[in-house]
């Protein structure tokens, strides 16, 4: 963190040069009066206000260092790139040989970095921040696998009357089969279980009519 100590004939002066001498918007700062100032006698003996003015920490720069140095507790050398997703939330792309080692079994080590460099982040951001991590397109990719596993399974359901259980996954890729079939008047997706081994049913609504009959 930079601080630097400004002077001025009023506080809003004061912090004004330090604003421009920093470079940075009022938002980015936090300053303590040192000396209030105070007109004297005939404006002589005078005291001007002297601020202690601190450049706050960026949540994403301290979220990319802290993400830099697991990677390098990991032993993995990977570039870590600031970007946007659509929704324009900040987001990290990773990319390199090993890209691998840091998405894991599906995506479960991607999820727990990314929980821990927006706890990282939040510590240093006022209000709250959501950073997407992300490995060489990876999350876009798995979307589109969970998709295809979905219109398969349904097909299946529909194609021999019994229900389809999948296996265990995140509330996220649960969420992202309901969504890819809700359309789908033919079968009805359920989550059963409960977590760590939470998953998704896709059955035909002929069953689920015999199982709940409408009164």
């Amino acid at each position: 963190m930079k601080t630097i100590s400004v002077t001025g004939k009023s506080v809003e002066e004061a912090l004004d040069n330090g604003l421009t001498e920093l470079q940075v918007s009022r938002e980015q700062v936090d300053y303590v009066e040192i000396q209030t100032p105070k007109k004297g006698f005939l404006n002589l003996f005078s005291k001007p206000a002297i601020l202690e003015i601190t450049v706050k920490p960026d949540p994403i720069a301290e979220a990319e260092k802290f993400l830099a140095e697991v990677l390098h507790g990991m032993d993995v050398d990977l570039d870590i790139h600031p970007t946007e997703t659509e929704e324009k939330n900040p987001r990290l792309e990773m990319s390199g040989e090993h890209v691998g080692i840091v998405i894991g079994k599906r995506g479960q080590t991607l999820e727990s970095l990314q929980y821990l460099t927006n706890l990282v982040a939040n510590r240093y951001s006022e209000k709250y921040l959501r950073i997407e991590l992300d490995a060489e397109d990876y999350r876009k990719r798995r979307e589109k696998t969970l998709e295809q596993l979905a219109y398969r399974l349904a097909e299946k359901a529909k194609r021999t009357g019994r229900k389809v259980v999948l296996e265990p996954m995140q509330s996220k890729e649960r969420k992202k089969i309901h969504q890819t079939l809700q359309n789908d008047t033919a079968v009805a997706t359920i989550s059963d279980g409960k977590e760590p081994r939470r998953h998704i049913v896709i059955q035909p609504k002929e069953e689920v009519s015999e199982k709940h009959p409408h009164p």
